[in-house]
């Protein structure tokens, strides 16, 4: 196992964050602790959470009960200062978390500070916002984005507000750094630029969607997360397991993501099922599994701080994790690209 910088920061985290969001749906509390435990053992040292979760399926009382799962296994551990806690403020507009509430500098303090309870720990490593208050293209609102649609507000006063709220929480020991999630390369920048006009904390990282099928990352926020070294945590990097290709002879296994949620959120489309087997097809062409030979691919990407890897059997988190051990060739390399060529976008 690998590790990088979160940001500027001397913080490392494993190329490899185990994410969280099946527990309490699809995994009990024991087949939680026991990925836990198999990926500490492989390295892993970033867990990534949000108050949120479980979300497959979100019910409004299941709410915050990964993170209890994950807090159970953390309590009275002895290494928690080698760990990296990641969780995540629930943005504006869930009904079921504070009413929907847009993020302040107040409701940050209020969520971190329970999600401090139900992790069983005196303080967060990265703390994010799970997505704008303004809104943003993410989770296939793409296709009839209209930025002219958003409502921005006084984005000055409103990341300085939280930030302000953040340097407080970091004097007092309870939260070490702050990021993103599901934002644009603008938003990020306007991050920044309050960060520096008002000397406040500076964010660290962006968690965005990023796989084979989905790299709308791969240009300006690529620039952003580079050369401001605010790098990528990339969720969902098997297309919400669809390039494990579970699905390729057109089953829905019993229990799987499909089997809950059909088109995977939006992102099972037919274009997406021709792109996933031409990547299948390079995969079998080189003797590579698909999984791996997709997870490989992320961490080849020049932006990338950790891809988040979910798993709801232990046979799939062994797999996922062994992915750090594929080295794509040139020639695997050019036959993805012709693949991407093909399917730039189809989700």
């Amino acid at each position: 196992m690998r590790y990088n910088p979160l940001g500027t920061t001397d913080t490392l985290v494993s190329e490899l964050c185990l994410g969280t969001m099946t527990w309490g749906s699809q995994n009990s509390e024991t087949q939680a602790h026991e990925q836990l435990d198999f990926a500490v053992g492989k390295g892993v040292n970033f867990f990534d959470t949000a108050e949120m979760y479980p979300t497959t399926p979100r019910r409004a009382e299941t709410t915050g009960l990964t993170e209890r799962i994950l807090g159970a296994w953390l309590k009275g551990r002895a290494d928690r200062d080698r760990l990296v806690v990641a969780t995540k403020v629930t943005g504006e507009g869930n009904k079921d978390i504070r009413g929907g509430a847009r993020i302040t500098g107040a409701i940050l303090r209020e969520a971190l500070e329970a999600s401090l309870l139900r992790l069983n720990t005196d303080y967060i490593d990265l703390y994010q916002l799970h997505w704008p208050n303004r809104g943003s293209y993410h989770f296939r609102k793409y296709w009839a984005w209209d930025p002219n649609d958003l409502n921005p507000g006084d984005m000055d006063g409103e990341i300085a507000d939280m930030l302000g709220e953040v340097q407080k929480l970091q004097s007092e020991g309870k939260l070490k750094h702050f990021g993103l999630s599901n934002e644009t390369a603008w938003g990020t920048r306007k991050w920044l630029e309050a960060s520096e006009r008002h000397s406040l904390p500076r964010v660290v990282s962006i968690q965005n969607e990023y796989s084979l099928i989905c790299r709308i990352f791969d240009l300006d926020l690529a620039e952003v997360a580079v050369h401001e070294k605010v790098g990528l945590l990339a969720y969902s990097p098997l297309c919400a397991s669809a390039l494990s290709g579970k699905y390729a002879d057109g089953s829905i296994p019993e229990g799987s993501r499909r089997s809950m949620q059909p088109d995977l959120n939006g992102r099972y489309t037919a274009q997406a099922e021709q792109a996933i087997t031409g990547y299948a097809e390079v995969a079998a062409r080189h003797g590579l599994d698909l999984a791996q030979m997709a997870l490989a691919f992320c961490l080849t990407r020049p932006f990338m701080t950790s891809v988040i890897i979910g798993a709801t059997s232990m046979k799939q988190l062994e797999t996922n994790l062994a992915a750090v051990d594929v080295t794509l060739g040139d020639d695997v390399m050019a036959d993805i690209l012709e693949v991407f060529r093909d399917y730039p976008r189809p989700m």
